[in-house]
């Protein structure tokens, strides 16, 4: 009988050795392995998406450690599916990208033996309900990602490796507090087991196991004040791997705060008052971010660090999304915001690497003109920007305006998300501007720039596929929307 999500979670791994093999013979090879891997798991996963439909949820159990009172439990339902298939895109498109990327690079069987090890701990965190496994690969990520960012990172490339990675472990160490916390008082490491035994539990463990768990997904989403490691890691990692730390791993959090801390264990908080005032905290923060990051933005002219603070910014909207729980319309837009942002953002960061591939330039001031000769990469720069500015057909508006609808209806039992719903909506002001003189300097000013490399077809096909995903996410979301709404979260 064919498991996918034990296919999709195994193959990876067992994949990682082959690469490192065929990666001695041909570097093409070896990112040939990676893709083919990444596109295999992305079809398993898509086989499932008609019984999560159909019954809102798949799930696969394994006998695994019998003293620990828990299956290993695989699992997906609307939510988890949809993150686990965006990651996959996001995947397959920053190795296709690599090829030519980083083509004069050396030690690059390693790389794409880190990016097939990389890939088991991405997909892994979407598509389990047992903690344990959850963590394991909420820390495994973390390795392959230290050594990508250091190994082919930019100027002090190692010195941002090691902050992304001290912030991150300190923030996985109260992940693994609030896990610990949550066996001892149900004995079992299964979520939706937890959420129902948790109901019994003390109170006053209950409000420190959720602050544990949000606190440490709070640091690897990158949100004020935890924000300090994100520009430096997405400034120095290579494009394919900022394009994922944007658009999977600091997702990544969102997706936990919402499965874990929402889900799992607020529900058992009975305190009304307490569970107002957290979500309160949630609501105030998701704002500072959302203005930090996009007037930060505005500010820089590295691009890739304007990028880098424009995905705190973004990380904003879901924080604030998140305060919502557990209206359904707020549920819905955070989580479709977290798939439009992935598609966006990690083709953003593409974009910004072809352009500094094809240059050898970072500073927006000192190009221009790109338009003429880099027509494909202003093309795929103009659709990922305007949908990260919330223009209308494009991706993220519509994520957007969900949160924002539910902010308002929300403000209907509570006035004061009326307030933080119409400080949101003037923020999104601020994110036209920063793409706008972002375009206009790259692209549309008078040319500094006098030649260019020719543009790889392996850089301009995955910005040419992630461009149509977000432009059919803009103005056909229906069926990403009906996945979503198939999960029961509130």
């Amino acid at each position: 009988m064919f498991t996918p999500l034990l296919f999709a979670l195994l193959l990876p791994a067992f994949s990682a050795l082959l690469v490192y093999l065929v990666g001695g013979r041909s570097v093409r090879a070896a990112a040939a392995v990676v893709l083919l891997t990444s596109i295999l798991d992305l079809t398993a996963i898509l086989t499932v998406v008609p019984r999560v439909l159909s019954e809102g949820e798949y799930l696969e159990s394994y006998y695994w450690m019998p003293m620990l009172g828990s299956p290993l439990t695989l699992f997906v339902d609307g939510v988890s599916l949809s993150m686990a298939i965006v990651t996959l895109l996001l995947i397959i498109s920053a190795v296709l990208f690599s090829v030519g990327y980083m083509e004069e690079r050396e030690g690059l069987r390693e790389y794409y033996a880190l990016m097939a090890l990389l890939t088991v701990g991405l997909v892994g965190v979407f598509i389990t309900s047992n903690l344990m496994v959850f963590y394991f690969c909420w820390e495994f990520m973390l390795i392959p990602t230290y050594f990508i960012i250091g190994g082919w990172g930019y100027r002090e490339s190692y010195r941002a490796a090691f902050k992304f990675f001290i912030f991150t472990h300190a923030g996985a160490v109260a992940v693994l507090l609030g896990v610990g916390a949550v066996y001892m008082l149900t004995g079992t490491l299964d979520m939706i087991e937890a959420r129902t035994l948790l109901m019994a539990s003390p109170q006053e463990i209950l409000r420190w196991i959720f602050i544990a768990f949000t606190l440490g997904f709070a640091v690897k989403m990158a949100v004020v004040p935890v924000h300090m490691w994100l520009p430096d890691a997405h400034a120095e990692a290579p494009a394919p791997m900022s394009a994922l730390l944007s658009g999977v791993i600091i997702e990544a959090g969102a997706y936990a705060i919402l499965r874990i801390s929402l889900g799992m264990v607020l529900p058992s908080i009975s305190d009304a008052t307490l569970t107002s005032r957290f979500l309160y905290g949630l609501s105030i923060f998701g704002v500072i971010s959302a203005f930090y990051g996009a007037m930060t933005a505005l500010a820089e002219n590295d691009i890739k660090r304007i990028v880098a603070y424009s995905s705190i910014s973004h990380m904003g909207y879901a924080l604030f999304g998140l305060s919502l729980f557990p209206l359904a319309e707020g549920v819905v837009g955070v989580v479709l915001h977290l798939v439009n942002h992935a598609a966006s953002k990690g083709l953003l960061f593409l974009n910004a690497g072809a352009i500094m591939k094809q240059t050898g330039l970072r500073d927006i001031r000192e190009m221009g003109g790109l338009a003429s000769k880099m027509p494909l990469t202003a093309v795929s720069t103009a659709i990922s920007s305007l949908s990260i500015a919330g223009i209308p057909a494009f991706a993220c508006f519509i994520s957007e305006f969900l949160i924002f609808m539910g902010g308002f209806q929300a403000g209907v039992a509570d006035s004061f998300y009326y307030i933080t719903t119409a400080l949101m909506v003037v923020a999104t002001v601020f994110s036209l501007a920063y793409v706008l003189r972002l375009f206009w300097r790259v692209f549309l000013e008078e040319s500094k720039v006098e030649e260019v490399e020719r543009e790889s077809i392996y850089m301009a096909l995955p910005m040419a596929m992630l461009s149509v995903v977000v432009v059919v996410l803009g103005i056909w979301p229906g069926p990403i929307i009906e996945l979503i709404s198939a999960a029961q979260l509130g």
